[in-house]
């Protein structure tokens, strides 16, 4: 059950509220007292309050990060949320030629997605839908240059041809292994791949994704 507030406590929680939805994060203490009207000392009483009847709190005692809580007490959807930006497209069948450009962005679930500097690719071709990422599919990466057997990761060929497969180091090659028993398994020198970073997670909108040939 949502605790009850009092009149002002719902007043300072739907200004944070509306803050966060509009821009990813609290306002600062400064901004909410200059709205409310009030002194620091009052916000920093209706935090504590808030923090006390379990709908909000702080990273620290004395941290200017404010987290909203549903009523599990976990983060509220509406903070969760980050941009990955998209940064063109990958091929999982025969590799594609790498493209430096922006796609746009994906925002994901930031408590799922927690890596630093991560981004996202298109994905062109069907060789590992049976590890459920598909043609159209938006992959989710993070920056990763050494990665261990199995992984699924991004993988440079040539310098030039980005291709998503699961990785795996031999003693004198890599095997790229798709996961579609319609392809076979390439191998490459160690000078011909280059990793660019490992697949944390699969984007799929409600509606296909559908990259042209």
């Amino acid at each position: 059950m949502q605790p009850e507030l009092t009149q002002k406590q719902r007043r300072f929680f739907s200004y944070l509220e509306g803050g966060i939805t509009r821009t990813g994060k609290a306002p600062s203490l400064r901004q909410a007292a200059a709205h409310m009207g009030v002194s620091h000392a009052a916000i920093s009483q209706l935090i504590r309050a808030l923090e006390k009847k379990g709908v909000l709190r702080r990273d620290g005692r004395y941290s200017r990060t404010i987290h909203l809580l549903n009523r599990a007490r976990e983060t509220a959807g509406i903070m969760r949320w980050r941009e990955v930006p998209i940064v063109g497209n990958i091929a999982a069948g025969l590799p594609l030629y790498a493209q430096q450009e922006w796609g746009g962005s994906v925002v994901v679930d930031a408590d799922i997605y927690r890596g630093s500097n991560l981004f996202a690719l298109k994905v062109r071709g069907d060789s590992m839908k049976d590890a459920a990422i598909l043609d159209g599919d938006l992959v989710i990466c993070e920056p990763r240059q050494f990665v261990e057997n199995g992984e699924i990761v991004v993988a440079l060929i040539h310098q030039e041809e980005a291709t998503v497969k699961r990785f795996f180091l031999r003693e004198q090659q890599i095997e790229l292994r798709p996961e579609n028993p319609a392809y076979r398994p390439v191998y490459y020198n160690f000078n011909q791949v280059l990793v660019q970073g490992k697949v944390i997670g699969v984007q799929r909108g409600p509606e296909k994704l559908s990259i042209d040939d």
